[in-house]
């Protein structure tokens, strides 16, 4: 800082530059403050983490159901299974997958034996087909989609061949 004069009345008031050794250790005080609000906040985060683990994955899927919801009518009494496809390939032998593209979504309804293939970047429904569960498969279904992060596989819920795109 430099040296300010200010003249008031004929008189000089002068106001000396703060001093090197004191500029460093406001420095390191504001460096310190910074660090330790950093430290708590991500602590908190940490904790929120460890508490509801699934609470991203639910809020995201949440989106995706609302954003689907405006373009077609969902079933309301029941939660879907949200995939996202990373690997088309796993999929081309199965014709409800025909037309997917990697990060395309799928909710699949079990209970209501619907599954509908939605296309984020583009904000379209690209399939909708009914389905085909197996008694056992309901659980191995819910087990899939928990695994959506690394694979999309349809093993036991079989997309049927009355599929309508739109």
């Amino acid at each position: 800082m430099s040296i300010v004069r200010h003249l008031r009345s004929g008189s000089a008031i002068v106001a000396h530059a703060m001093s090197p050794k004191r500029f460093i250790l406001t420095l390191i005080f504001l460096v310190a403050v910074a660090g330790v609000a950093g430290s708590v906040y991500f602590h908190q985060r940490y904790q929120e983490l460890k508490e509801h683990p699934n609470a991203a994955a639910e809020a995201e899927s949440s989106k995706i159901v609302e954003a689907i919801g405006k373009l077609i009518e969902l079933p309301v009494d029941e939660a879907p299974s949200v995939v996202t496809i990373v690997d088309t390939t796993k999929l081309s032998d199965q014709p409800f997958f025909k037309t997917a593209q990697n990060g395309d979504i799928l909710l699949a309804y079990v209970n209501s034996k619907e599954a509908i293939l939605y296309r984020p970047s583009t904000n379209k429904i690209i399939q909708v087909a009914s389905i085909n569960v197996t008694p056992n498969s309901a659980d191995v279904a819910a087990d899939s989609a928990k695994q959506a992060a690394d694979t999309t596989t349809t093993d036991t819920t079989t997309p049927s061949t009355d599929t309508s795109g739109q």
